[in-house]
């Protein structure tokens, strides 16, 4: 069973993938990268059977164009945006007010129009009239996974990345990071669906099901998403 993961979800989901194969025998490939890539490709065949998506626009899209089994689509995570950063010229500073002084030589963020993450960035940026001079400052990730890579290897001062990758073990410790208030961007609902083109769907059933349990949630509140009810 084949399972499109959106970039920022794609570590937790290949734990979660774990522990279900362990439990149900059903071996699971995930196949990462951004929201929008991945929906072009479904959209164009691709043999996906179960779609982790970063937003609920996509997941909306495919029902409303028929591509989903019928009542599948429901949300599995909320997300967090933080901004981010390992430069050490603004370690002991704060981030937020780096970023409105503009003492920043570069900032990171993903794609607006293929990754919600990015989005959700532009969003943030534009409420604090900081979108035009940011833009001119910009490096743009395809995935949010790039965007984080842009600000770890120094490429980038600050980033707008996902909480989630912000709990990473493996990550450098930040030297200052702003976990940006959910008011100040649409909500960052990921959805899930089931395709109608896939492949095992008595396997995708029973995936999408595991992601119910009290056991994924789990997983899922310890990657740094919130668990919807």
């Amino acid at each position: 069973m084949t399972v499109a993961v959106a970039s920022n979800f794609a570590v937790t989901a290949e734990k979660i993938s774990t522990a279900f194969t362990r439990e149900s025998g059903v071996p699971v490939r995930i196949s990462s990268g951004s929201t929008g890539k991945l929906y072009a490709q479904i959209i164009n065949g691709a043999p996906f059977d179960v779609f982790l998506s970063a937003d609920a626009k996509r997941p909306l899209l495919l029902e409303q164009s028929g591509y989903i089994v019928s009542g599948s689509r429901r949300n599995y995570a909320i997300g967090g945006l933080v901004l981010w950063s390992f430069d050490e010229r603004l370690r002991g500073k704060d981030c937020h007010e780096s970023l409105q002084r503009g003492d920043f030589n570069w900032v990171a963020l993903a794609n607006p129009n293929t990754a919600p993450y990015g989005f959700a960035a532009r969003e943030v940026l534009e409420a604090a009239g900081l979108w035009e001079d940011a833009t001119r400052r910009a490096v743009f990730g395809e995935n949010i996974a790039q965007a984080l890579n842009f600000v770890v290897t120094g490429n980038a001062t600050l980033g707008f990345v996902a909480k989630s990758q912000t709990v990473n073990l493996d990550l450098p410790a930040a030297v200052c990071a702003w976990q940006v208030p959910g008011s100040l961007h649409t909500p960052l609902y990921q959805q899930l669906v089931v395709l109608k083109k896939a492949g095992n769907t008595a396997g995708a059933q029973r995936f999408v099901d595991f992601l119910g349990t009290p056991l994924a949630g789990e997983i899922i509140s310890r990657s740094g998403y919130t668990v919807p009810d």
